[in-house]
């Protein structure tokens, strides 16, 4: 059960941080932000709209199947997982920075999903 949870999650984090670094990718090719049908079709004709579809597709579809038997409390926290990937991975694809909030930030993400993984093993019978 242990094998599908951490292969079920990291095909989650993966889904999450496609969707999230499309988005990121697609919007910076789509400037400037202008409310009429050329921007419209400069979005959509964005390689990356379609990778952020499908990321969030499959994070859902994911998701769902590790709803039936995951504990909810560390499945929600390791949800969150894709915000630390997507930071760490922001500084190679585009160039940005970490500062010591964000890397305070991240490390309390991960401490937390740790703390709620070690309490539910604890709970677990036998």
């Amino acid at each position: 059960m242990k094998r599908f949870y951490i292969i079920g999650f990291a095909i989650l984090l993966g889904f999450d941080t496609l969707a999230q670094l499309s988005f990121k990718y697609a919007g910076d090719q789509a400037l400037p932000v202008q409310a009429n049908l050329a921007w419209l079709e400069r979005v959509f004709t964005q390689p990356w709209v379609y990778g952020a579809v499908v990321g969030y597709i499959g994070a859902f579809f994911t998701w769902m199947t590790l709803l039936r038997r995951a504990p909810i409390g560390p499945a929600f926290a390791a949800s969150h997982l894709e915000v630390v990937s997507v930071l760490l991975l922001s500084v190679p694809v585009f160039g940005e920075s970490i500062g010591w909030s964000q890397a305070l930030g991240a490390a309390a993400i991960v401490a937390g999903i740790f703390c709620l993984a070690l309490s539910e093993s604890e709970d677990e019978p036998g």
